[in-house]
């Protein structure tokens, strides 16, 4: 073994985190170099001198790191219940409704979010903008922490914005706008799986097949949601039980999803009712460019 290559693995030779095979070589070339045997007396004088210098931190500095640096969650009262609201410096990291005790949701959080909260008190922006979401009015750009969510919950999470109030689409929608068409699956995982309900409505995400479909937190609430936000719920259900899954306006050629404002705005008697895309087009008929179908 050359000098170089001894130097290189000394200090791990001195704490013994080398191979065996490792540590067989450079102790046979530490018996034939004076200088490198020089090298590894000095490593373990520096070794001594710095265990010496460890001290124990004030507690007033602990106390100031754990503040700044530790999530933290409080209870938020909205029209439709309390909540747990958890954030971090960089936003609002988890809400979920106050169904258990304090300690069932500490644990909730660590299984999601793989971080230990504490508990204190919601900032007052974080709290209105919680209720001001359960009211039916979320923020446009909520501040929220993503971090060490899955890569394609990071993709598709955000994506919820671009359904706007009053409005639902399909799972298959949300895959494709994701970039994965047939991920639908998956999109239905990380809708169950949302860690800010409210703030990115994954309540308006519905079955392609019609109706509202399943909740995290009970289809009694996503309908009362829904119907906030003036999502016409009971026609959606009498949509879905007669098979129709797009709308088409005779007077323009477009078709589009049934709570698409421009849907909407069609008038009874230039509405044309279609099973799937396919008749759509074999008719006639284009997508429209706002909701996309």
């Amino acid at each position: 073994m050359r000098c170089e290559t001894a130097l290189k693995h000394l200090d791990r030779y001195r704490t013994g985190e080398v191979s065996q095979k490792i540590r067989d070589s450079v102790k046979t070339h530490l018996n034939l170099c004076a200088e490198c045997s020089a090298e590894l007396a000095e490593l373990k004088i520096l070794a001594s001198g710095m265990s010496r210098l460890r001290s124990t931190a004030p507690r007033e500095i602990i106390q100031n790191v754990r503040e700044k640096s530790m999530d933290k969650y409080g209870r938020v009262e909205t029209e439709l219940g309390d909540v747990w609201v958890a954030f971090s410096k960089v936003g609002i990291s988890m809400i979920l409704p106050v169904r258990k005790s304090v300690s069932s949701f500490e644990y909730a959080y660590l299984h999601r979010r793989f971080r230990w909260p504490e508990q204190a008190s919601v900032p007052e922006e974080y709290a209105n903008v919680v209720r001001q979401a359960v009211a039916g009015n979320p923020p446009p750009h909520p501040r929220l922490d993503l971090a060490g969510l899955g890569r394609f919950e990071q993709k598709a999470l955000p994506l919820l914005l671009r359904i706007p109030r009053g409005e639902v689409r399909p799972y298959s929608w949300l895959a494709r706008e994701a970039g994965n068409p047939n991920a639908v699956r998956a999109v239905g995982t990380v809708m169950k799986r949302n860690p800010f309900p409210f703030l990115l409505p994954c309540h308006r995400v519905v079955p392609m097949e019609g109706g509202i479909g399943n909740y995290a937190f009970g289809s009694g609430m996503k309908r009362t949601l829904l119907e906030k936000e003036g999502v016409p719920v009971a026609e959606l259900a009498r949509l879905a039980r007669d098979g129709v899954r797009f709308i088409g306006c005779k007077t323009t050629g477009i078709y589009c999803y049934p709570t698409c404002h421009d849907a909407q705005r069609m008038k009874p008697q230039n509405r044309l009712p279609f099973a799937d895309a396919a008749q759509a087009a074999a008719s006639g008929y284009r997508p429209c460019l706002h909701c996309r179908p």
